[in-house]
């Protein structure tokens, strides 16, 4: 199985990088524009809408339009296991609806001093089995040129204190 790691070290405080990702607004902060998201919903564990943290049970449904090409790309992942403790944290979202066969993203952070370690691994199928097999070859540049945008982006934001805490109050968001 198909598999991609990134791991990158931000100058601001665990807590911070673990709250920061532990919302929708997360997800948006780091999503560079090319990839044209569109969250179109998000329901916590109870069926609640646009819960404040996405717990295990979470549902977000998005879309994506890379460059604006092509038909939208609906996506919808639920997260299925969050974590914290002593300085590492982890959350894991699996796509239950999407353009992929499988894909099991776990977001893994880990304090180092007064730094954090932010570390993306997906594990994922291409569709069409054998021709996904042969696709796979040019998915790694998609992959290296999105997290690398995402990692850049919250680093820039965490760093210079635009990354939401857990005080912030998100603004309001629109379906």
């Amino acid at each position: 199985m198909p598999t991609y790691e990134r791991e990158t070290t931000v100058r601001s405080s665990f807590d911070d990088v673990w709250a920061f990702h532990s919302r929708i607004t997360g997800l948006e902060g780091v999503t560079p524009d090319w990839l044209g998201l569109r969250v179109e919903r998000v329901l916590g564990p109870d069926g609640q809408s646009e819960p404040d943290v996405l717990e295990p049970g979470s549902e977000v449904a998005l879309s994506i339009q890379p460059f604006g090409v092509g038909p939208r790309q609906h996506w919808t992942s639920v997260i299925t296991d969050r974590e914290c403790e002593d300085g590492s944290a982890y959350f894991r979202d699996e796509m239950v609806h999407g353009p992929f066969d499988r894909w099991e993203h776990t977001h893994s952070f880990f304090a180092d001093g007064d730094r954090t370690v932010i570390r993306d691994r997906v594990e994922y199928d291409l569709p069409f089995g054998p021709l996904g097999d042969v696709a796979e070859l040019f998915s790694k540049p998609g992959f290296e040129a999105m997290f690398r945008a995402r990692h850049r982006m919250a680093k820039a934001q965490l760093e210079n204190g635009d990354g939401r805490t857990a005080d912030s109050t998100p603004e309001p968001r629109r379906f």
